[in-house]
């Protein structure tokens, strides 16, 4: 299996998922540069943290015009993984590859800090390596992480089990204490907190790597 790290003018948590995946996790990894129109042979895509574009829109309203995002929307409408961390989050959504808003935090400050989350499924390719109520440890690091849906929208992510994890403290006032969903497929997860940041004892946590262990798991056909 090859993992594919997306890298947009402005992402700073690219070479982080890399090492995760390739050191850590022990799976092939590429940096993907988002001039690219193909995803090429990998297996699963992660759309990184940082400031893709600087922000200077909205948080990934520009990167979505990226012309990898086209192969990411392609890879994913076949079915591929796709993880978005933090801006990776606001790519995704603002690609309308996942529903909602992210938007300032309350409070208006930027956060960061390791924040306790409660993993709601494990029916999913990013989560079957934990158990369903198990409190993970991993740090956020955003201005614009407070997860915003109508209430329709809200109810039906429930309602599907497409929440996966929420916030046992909420830092940013996401609504339904929101950390992270997935699309209608079940193939595509974003989220705020930053599991590469939570990969190694020496990182303060490892519980980000059952983020990664789940995603191998699903690729492979076995169980994390």
């Amino acid at each position: 299996m090859k993992f594919g790290v997306v890298v947009f003018p402005g992402s700073n948590c690219d070479h982080d998922a890399w090492y995760a995946v390739s050191h850590i996790l022990g799976q092939p990894a590429e940096l993907l540069w988002h001039d690219s129109a193909s995803v090429g042979d990998c297996d699963a895509v992660i759309l990184p943290g940082g400031f893709a574009y600087g922000d200077y829109l909205r948080c990934g309203a520009i990167a979505k015009f990226s012309p990898v995002m086209g192969a990411v929307k392609e890879f994913a409408r076949q079915g591929g993984l796709v993880l978005g961390i933090c801006n990776g989050f606001q790519i995704l959504v603002e690609s309308g590859l996942l529903p909602g808003a992210l938007i300032r935090n309350r409070g208006l400050k930027f956060i960061c800090r390791p924040v306790k989350l409660r993993t709601e499924t494990t029916d999913s390719p990013f989560s079957s390596a934990a158990a369903k109520g198990q409190v993970l440890t991993m740090p956020i690091a955003h201005g614009e992480g407070c997860y915003y849906a109508d209430d329709r929208t809200l109810d039906q992510l429930e309602a599907e089990d497409r929440v996966v994890f929420r916030y046992v403290d909420n830092p940013n006032g996401s609504m339904r204490d929101i950390a992270g969903i997935l699309n209608e497929g079940r193939n595509v997860l974003g989220m705020m907190p930053h599991p590469e940041r939570a990969s190694e004892p020496l990182m303060g946590s490892s519980d980000g790597l059952l983020v990664l262990q789940s995603m191998a798991a699903a690729l492979t056909g076995s169980r994390a």
